[in-house]
């Protein structure tokens, strides 16, 4: 429940003042009308002939600012240059200038002794001043600011990835703009074209100051109001009234939608609970043989067969510096900590970022020199970034549409990829209705469907529950076997690398610090980041002579050595740590005493991180009986030891 805040004195006195004197004008004209004689008024002819030639003014200013305003916006947003500050200060110069200078400055831009003037009446025969056309291009001067602005700040609210990830699919700029830019700011463009409408259909210094004053010909509703103010002021006061009331029209209809976006209705949204398949999609799972065709009848959803093989080579320079060979059906994780290159090496694979270059080669086709649209590249992002306007089916569909297959036939295909996803009878909801599990299925069966030679998934299962994500990892893995080109997951799951991938990429600021299957990476990694991922206790140091002088202070005791002075990193498993109330004799050689700092449980098992001044934090593993035994808790003191054959040393 919202809690009443009561204003100060201080603050709700000037506010209630501004009220007053916003409203009090208004209620002048109200007050005023000669309600009596309003009809009357307001259909005389010559208030007719100016209302309607104000209307053919307004919506051919409105058309104008549509054509040139939507791509200045989107120039605004999107594209970085310069001198963007100044061409943004050029937009919204006519909201701040005095209408009357505007109309001074288009006479000496467009008038028969302007600079363009001369050259449009020559050429062309077109003679601005004094004409409707005059009016229409003063009133578009004045507005089309309005549409600029409120399509900006919509444009600005809309995350790229969407337009990115259409753009994957290969789906042209243009393609894109309009399918997937202009359907998700339409709220934002409906509140501008609106905005932009009301103050031409208001417009008057500029008008009379560049247009004249021409019955029939450049005398707008609000140049009438001028005039009958000098003969008819009851008259005056009833048009003024009109305009008022057209103008709070609008401004009650937008209610303050200025920007609003599908993004921020779909993020509003209630969250949909993963559902489990119903007995005809499981029956429709079960028909579905090794090679992805189906046996199901009823609806044309068989599989599309994987056609090519596209081995991958790539030289990444820039932030990256790396290169990255693959044969087809290779499945590669990118790890590493935050910061070190993952997302930005899929980024120039892709060819969208200017931080690095991908020298790209996919099968017997170097697409270096392609824009993103024409590489054949497929990216899901992490939040899947599917286009809340389309369906499941239209959404999976998108890619194909964009290659130029026939929409029937897209329809049928997509539907396919969504059979063979599992989510076939979510076909016709819209993401805002589909749960995250749900949602990344069709995300993967639209990247898919789009035949890419390239498959690039940016934490795919990151934002699903435990339960989920397994059940979309088991999926993603089936179908990845068949994929005849290469695919790269950036992950921080240990369980994703080993399932998932063939080889795991360790990345650190941008360079491979390591690329090697799962298993050799799991053995020995060269990353203390990704030992602790995969759950170790790594200790970076410098071998001597009877082990390893680690970094953090202290010493390590080990079974094998290494050359003195080489740069190595110690790996111990948790569960190769033991735990002690009191300092233990016997065999181990690594002794060290130490404060519990946490407990958290992992499976049946229990994981203790402790502190010591002797020696780097260590996680041990114990069972919970072990625990209950020994008496641990958050802040004993304990001893702990490691073998000296536990210990892994992985040259640097």
């Amino acid at each position: 429940m919202r809690v009443r805040t009561r204003p100060p004195l201080a603050l709700a006195l000037p506010a209630l003042l501004a009220v007053a004197f916003l409203l009090l004008p208004l209620i002048g004209i109200l007050v005023r009308t000669q309600w009596g004689e309003l009809g009357a008024h307001l259909t005389s002819p010559g208030v007719v002939e100016a209302l309607k030639l104000s209307l053919v003014v307004s919506l051919w200013a409105l058309v104008l600012s549509l054509l040139l305003g939507v791509p200045l916006a989107w120039l605004l947003a999107r594209v970085e240059f310069k001198g963007k500050a100044l061409v943004r200060s050029l937009v919204l110069l006519p909201m701040v200038l005095p209408p009357t200078v505007g109309g001074v400055a288009l006479l000496l831009g467009f008038g028969r002794r302007g600079l363009l003037g001369p050259w449009l009446e020559g050429t062309f025969g077109i003679t601005l001043p004094f004409h409707t056309s005059g009016a229409v291009v003063a009133a578009t001067f004045v507005a089309m600011p309005f549409l600029v602005i409120s399509l900006e700040g919509a444009l600005g609210g809309l995350r790229q990835s969407y337009e990115e990830t259409a753009a994957s699919l290969g789906a042209s700029p243009v393609r894109v703009f309009f399918t997937v830019t202009l359907p998700m700011v339409a709220p934002g463009l409906i509140a501008g074209a609106a905005l932009t409408w009301a103050r031409a259909l208001g417009e008057f210094g500029a008008t009379i100051t560049f247009a004249g004053n021409l019955p029939g010909t450049t005398q707008t509703l609000p140049l009438q109001v001028y005039l009958l103010l000098q003969d008819k002021p009851e008259a005056a006061t009833s048009v003024s009234l009109l305009l008022l009331a057209i103008a709070m029209g609008v401004l009650i209809a937008l209610r303050g939608r200025w920007t609003g976006t599908p993004v921020a209705r779909e993020a509003a949204a209630a969250p949909v609970p993963e559902e489990p398949p119903t007995s005809s999609d499981a029956r429709t799972a079960a028909a579905t043989t090794t090679d992805g065709t189906t046996t199901t009848g009823g609806d044309d959803t068989t599989a599309p067969r994987g056609s090519g093989r596209w081995p991958l080579h790539a030289t990444v320079t820039g932030f990256n510096e790396l290169t990255l060979d693959a044969e087809p059906g290779t499945t590669i994780a990118v790890v590493g900590e935050n910061g070190a290159g993952k997302t930005t090496l899929l980024r120039a694979l892709l060819g969208l970022t200017p931080r690095a270059h991908a020298a790209l080669r996919l099968g017997d086709t170097d697409v270096t020199a392609l824009p993103p649209h024409k590489r054949q590249v497929a990216w899901v992002p992490q939040d899947g970034a599917l286009f809340p306007h389309l369906t499941a089916v239209a959404n999976t569909a998108y890619g194909l549409r964009a290659r130029g297959v026939p929409r029937a036939e897209a329809r049928r295909e997509a539907r396919a990829w969504l059979n063979r996803l599992g989510v076939l009878h979510l076909a016709d909801r819209r993401p805002a209705q589909l749960s995250g599990g749900q949602a990344q299925r069709v995300a993967l069966a639209r990247a898919l469907a789009a035949r890419p030679r390239l498959l690039l998934l940016d934490e795919p299962l990151a934002a699903l529950d435990q339960t989920t994500r397994a059940r979309v990892r088991h999926t993603l893995r089936t179908h990845l076997a068949g994929f005849g080109g290469v695919c790269l997951i950036v992950t921080h799951d240990p369980v994703e690398a080993v399932s998932l991938a063939d080889r795991v990429l360790v990345l650190a600021d941008g360079r491979a610090l390591q690329d090697a299957p799962p298993t050799e990476v799991t053995r020995h990694p060269r990353s203390p980041w990704v030992a602790r991922m995969l759950g170790r206790n790594a200790w970076p140091g410098t071998a001597s002579a009877d082990g390893l002088t680690l970094a953090a202070g202290g010493r390590l005791v080990v079974a094998e050595t290494l050359p003195e002075g080489a740069k190595a990193l110690a790996i111990i498993a948790p569960e190769a740590v033991s735990v002690h109330r009191d300092r233990p004799g016997g065999s181990p050689r690594n002794v060290w005493p130490g404060t519990v700092r946490e407990i958290t449980a992992v499976g049946s098992r229990l994981r203790v991180l402790i502190a010591s001044a002797a020696a780097p934090d260590l996680v041990a593993e114990i069972t919970p009986d072990a625990a209950a035994e020994l008496g641990i808790v958050e802040g004993a003191d304990v001893w702990t030891s490691v073998k000296a054959t536990e210990v892994t040393l992985v040259r640097l």
